[in-house]
């Protein structure tokens, strides 16, 4: 066979497009949420070679408009979750063996996909199905996730040429193997890319993968099935199931071939798996790699001198697209009195002029929130915020879901530093403000680190450059993102490595090659070119 060390395409950000009036791809993407709208599509699970049905079929609907079904899925039990484990462990060691270099063009080619052919496709299924205006969609179901594939394609051939040094007489090497049994992924229904990067990453290092996603992200995640599967993605690497949470785990966590989680989604769910794996170690062949993303009640901290205008546009933003619904969205701000005046009337003119629905809409900055336990959750902490007597409601606060799960743009502002807007996730378009006296201003430091249990993402807004020092250093176990003089949401793979540590997760850093290098085990090789042939040492010799 043929030979060579090779050298993959150097990764660039996906260009992401704006979808401005009269663009291509406006009127592309247009025909597209044309295209999904005008039929319910049939899900199956996808086990092996199989695309798996069962007599248990569920809708689909979408979350800006409840009376819209936009698909059936086929729902699982502990028989399939069995069946995908098989199928992982039978097609394990053909794809663990398959160079590596054909491993990365699978998901090359399933990026380039992506580009072309799939872009309005899966941005469509991404805006219907979990309620994502076309600017949030693309730079999340397209651009992220591509750049995710392409990105790691490159992390794992920086892994793989990591080798140690060799002495005379020795060649010493590192083999980069994939884990011993299966990788289970569980994904959020927030973001699309998250979804797709959490089984291709341990795939890509020649893993085999069982893939839960949350039921709201099925309709999206079909496509990144059918796209995997036109990349070339051989039958049993990654096996879609469709299965409650509790069914899988009871399967999964008590299987010796157990390898390992890739994980995004609730704080609770995660110290619960993790409580889980730890009871039932005796079990398993080797001990699991536990990958966790979770939660975050992110904080933007102002100094006075800050720019009130940057400010306001970054809560707004940072705050209220994609209705809240991201771990890294601006969720407390600590701003001083002297600048509250100037943010709360940039904010309030923003505000009246974002509009709210339907995603097909293109005008509507706002959209629905994912599904009605989501509602009545978010909800539940503005009614009671409405009759805290520490809570002012400055803008918002309305919500309705006759037709849809919508929820207004919500602004608390709390004289209590420690309600329970200012410190609970709540996953919403719902951010609580706190007002603090200039000079308190160290003060206010220690509370913003104190406050929440959380370090996933937070920013800072300053002018002085002694003062984004001092905040840097205070606050340097408060987030694994952090943003100077910018929303604490957006990261990029390859420029933002993302993710967090205290209750927000293992800091695996999505986008990076410190996450590949959980998918593997190391084995290091000695090979000794001339052996000894005499076991005495020359200290040994006579005087």
């Amino acid at each position: 066979m043929s030979v060579g060390f090779f050298q993959v395409p150097f990764p660039q950000n996906e260009p992401v497009k704006e979808y401005r009036p009269g663009s291509d791809e406006r009127a592309k993407l247009k025909a597209a949420l044309a295209e999904a709208s005008s039929k319910t599509i049939d899900i199956p699970m996808y086990i092996g070679a199989e695309e798996v049905r069962t007599d248990v079929q569920k809708a689909l609907v979408a979350p800006h408009n409840r009376h819209q079904t936009l698909a059936h899925y086929h729902e699982g039990d502990d028989s399939h979750v069995e069946q995908a484990i098989t199928a992982a462990l039978n097609a394990k060691e053909e794809w663990a063996n398959l160079a590596w270099e054909h491993r990365a063009s699978i998901f090359l080619k399933a990026a380039e996909l992506l580009a072309g052919p799939y872009r309005y496709k899966i941005n469509a299924a991404t805006m219907l199905g979990q309620s994502k205006n076309a600017y949030q969609a693309e730079i999340d179901s397209a651009c992220e996730l591509i750049d995710f594939l392409r990105f790691n394609v490159h992390y794992m051939t920086e892994i793989y040429s990591q080798q140690p040094r060799s002495s005379a007489g020795v060649w010493n090497r590192q083999e980069y193997r994939p884990l011993e049994g299966f990788v289970f992924a569980l994904t959020p229904f927030n973001f699309t890319a998250i979804a797709g990067n959490l089984p291709t990453a341990p795939a890509m290092m020649g893993n085999t993968v069982v893939w839960k996603p949350a039921i709201q992200q099925i309709y999206s995640a079909k496509v990144i099935m059918d796209v995997l599967k036109e990349a070339g993605l051989p039958d049993g690497v990654i096996n879609l199931i469709y299965v409650d949470g509790p069914v899988a785990g009871e399967v999964i966590f008590k299987h010796p071939d157990f390898a390992g989680i890739h994980f995004t989604g609730s704080t609770g769910v995660f110290q619960q798996i993790w409580k889980t794996i730890g009871e039932n170690v005796n079990l398993y062949k080797s001990y699991p790699r536990i990958v966790g993303e979770t939660g975050g009640k992110d904080f933007v901290l102002v100094h006075e001198s800050a720019d009130p205008k940057a400010v306001a546009t970054a809560l707004v933003r940072g705050a209220f697209e994609y209705q809240g619904q991201k771990c890294s969205a601006a969720s407390r701000a600590y701003i001083p009195s002297s600048l509250w005046d100037q943010v709360r009337d940039y904010v309030l003119a923003d505000l009246q002029t974002i509009k709210m629905g339907s995603v097909e809409n293109f005008g509507n900055f706002v959209n629905a929130v994912i599904d009605e336990r989501a509602f009545d959750k978010i909800t539940e902490y503005i009614t009671n915020a409405k009759n805290d007597p520490a809570v002012e409601v400055v803008a918002g606060g309305n919500f309705d879901k006759k037709d849809g799960f919508y929820v207004e743009p919500t602004v608390l502002l709390s004289s209590d530093p420690v309600s329970v807007t200012m410190c609970e996730e709540i996953f919403g378009p719902v951010l609580t403000v706190y007002l603090y006296h200039p000079e308190n201003f160290e003060q206010t430091i220690t509370l913003v680190d104190q406050t929440s249990p959380y370090a996933l993402t937070g920013a800072v807004f300053a002018k002085d450059r002694y003062v984004i020092e001092l905040i840097a250093k205070k606050l340097s176990d408060a987030a694994g993102n952090f943003y100077i003089n910018d929303k604490p949401t957006g990261a990029v793979v390859g420029q933002q490595p993302f993710g967090g540590s205290r209750a927000s997760g293992t800091n695996d850093k999505a986008g990076s090659s410190l996450n590949l290098l959980r998918w593997v085990s190391a084995r290091a090789i000695k090979e000794t070119l001339s052996p000894p042939t005499d076991f005495r040492y020359p200290f040994m010799d006579a005087e």
